[in-house]
């Protein structure tokens, strides 16, 4: 981690993972990336449906292989490169046969070396294959939900998912959460950790850098009023004056509560409920 001196107020505790350490170019691969515009939580009509995203710095979309469907094929990493649009450190694989193809990479690799893609390959972190034949106990990374779509589960940075049981054509999964929950044996996973593990010791250390990062900001329910939220109202600063919080449409939320939906069509998956509050 970098920290930094404290000249300013915000500079104080702020602090960035240092990437010229773990990174090895700063540009990216020009034939693998395009413009994107990004929806800043607004639906196909315009409607905004995710609060408190807008702005930020312009983004370059890196198109990232999270199926790795060259079966059998060496890849070799070639860079190991920042994308701004995940929290992950994602990679150039050049295959065997010449085609380069972004992959996001786990923790422990460094360029020069290789990985594949295939049921009988040897599982080392960065190795893909399906999620059957991988050990008990192993930890895995994007994660397929639907054969053949990509991986779609564990994709953050320093996140890892853990194989806990094999039964009926199924794997149990322990996700970060600490949810177990169960996905058919054919689909596939990658060996390892997502890599920029360091992540979560990010401080950001003052407003205008999550302005950059596209956050806008979040207003407390307590300091509306209470057409506006279920915790406004009151002379003065006031107790939300209810037992369980609510967010702004008056469902629960907050520190202890369950918020999945009752009758959610993966509810049969899942083996056991994640721990809420702060002791998981």
């Amino acid at each position: 981690m970098k920290h930094y001196r404290p000249y300013t107020k915000s500079r104080r505790h702020m602090s960035t993972v240092s990437f010229r350490k773990k990174l090895t170019t700063a540009m990216p691969h020009k034939a693998l990336t395009k413009g994107r515009k990004r929806h800043v939580g607004r639906n196909s009509a315009g409607r905004i449906t995710v609060r408190h995203k807008g702005g930020g710095h312009k983004r370059l979309f890196r198109d990232i292989d999270f199926s790795y469907n060259k079966k059998g094929v060496p890849g070799k990493i070639e860079t190991i490169e920042y994308d701004p649009n995940r929290s992950g450190f994602i990679g150039i694989l050049v295959y065997r046969d010449g085609e380069r193809r972004y992959a996001l990479l786990p923790e422990s690799l460094h360029a020069g070396d290789v990985i594949e893609s295939g049921e009988s390959v040897p599982p080392t972190p960065g190795n893909r294959m399906p999620l059957s034949h991988i050990p008990i106990g192993a930890f895995v990374y994007n994660v397929e939900i639907k054969p053949g779509e990509g991986g779609k589960l564990g994709r953050a940075a320093g996140i890892h998912i853990e194989v806990v049981a094999r039964d009926q054509g199924y794997v149990d999964l322990k996700m970060p959460s600490s949810e177990i929950r169960r996905v058919l044996e054919v689909c596939w996973a990658t060996i390892g950790k997502v890599s920029n593990e360091e992540h979560h010791l990010v401080t950001i250390g003052k407003a205008g850098r999550s302005r950059w990062m596209g956050i806008r900001p979040t207003v407390r329910g307590t300091a509306m009023n209470p057409v506006d939220h279920p915790h406004g109202g009151g002379e003065g600063r006031q107790g939300r004056g209810l037992r369980r919080a609510k967010s702004a449409w008056g469902k629960p939320t907050g520190k202890g509560q369950k918020t999945r939906t009752p009758k959610k069509y993966s509810n049969y998956l899942i083996v056991s409920r994640r721990k809420v509050g702060k002791r998981k």
